[in-house]
């Protein structure tokens, strides 16, 4: 885990999407050495084994607008939602059925979790950090429904933005590209997927999950206090080469 600099303590953090060694658990536990108070939610019956025990944790279906309501309802305070929910399947999102899945979980996910804790962002001046994608911004042949989900959450982070302004709640997102998470497990079992990522990053490497936790809680943080609506690349120089 790199340092991080930044003090939540006393702060309520719900990280949605954190149960399996990724991005989200990353996120939750760089909140948690910050000093925040941390919960997570995911789609198994318990989080990784090195995270049970360490946080509050929810079964949460976020496509289950009856339990998202029913989480929300037994939360009493929340400042700051990361939204990181997320499924693909590289290959096999053509098919219809699927790819309204992804959409569901993807999209309709993050904006039920976002709508559904918009009275306690509200009462706290609060945060929301969406997770996007640079397949928000590039073609997708392989994950044609990845990558039109994720480009709808950069959408929709701009305009809750502007929508929730006036009740002092900033919205933010980030964008990452190709980390070794236990998601990308998939994609990286093609030794020439692999070396085609690092041969295009300039920094050389595929990310860890612990790259993107450091510039969520930037945008977390009173350092990004006059961020709104803005989406960060965090892909290793990916998009630019």
């Amino acid at each position: 885990m790199m340092p991080m600099h930044f003090d939540f303590s006393g702060a309520s953090v719900l990280v949605v999407g954190a149960s399996r060694a990724g991005i989200g658990a990353a996120i939750a536990r760089a909140f948690q050495t910050a000093g925040a108070s941390v919960a997570i939610t995911g789609a198994e019956p318990e989080p990784a084994p090195e995270d049970r025990g360490r946080f509050a944790y929810t079964r949460l279906d976020v496509t289950d607008a009856g339990a998202v309501r029913a989480l929300a309802e037994a939360t009493d305070r929340l400042d700051i939602l990361v939204n990181c929910a997320a499924i693909t399947a590289r290959g096999e999102e053509m098919a219809p059925a699927f790819f309204e899945h992804v959409v569901n979980v993807n999209l309709h996910g993050t904006f039920r979790m976002a709508e559904a804790f918009h009275p306690h962002l509200k009462a706290r001046s609060g945060v929301l950090i969406n997770i996007a994608s640079m397949y928000a911004m590039f073609g997708s042949p392989r994950n044609p429904a990845y990558g039109a989900s994720k480009a709808a959450v950069v959408q929709l982070t701009k305009s809750l933005a502007i929508a929730w302004a006036a009740d002092g709640i900033r919205v933010n997102a980030v964008a990452p590209g190709f980390v070794v998470t236990e998601q990308s497990a998939r994609s990286r079992t093609d030794p020439a997927h692999v070396a085609a990522v690092n041969l295009r990053t300039p920094m050389g490497r595929w990310g860890q999950a612990e790259d993107i936790a450091g510039p969520v809680l930037f945008l977390a943080s009173p350092a990004a206090g006059f961020m709104t609506g803005a989406c960060l690349p965090i892909d290793g120089g990916y998009s630019i080469a």
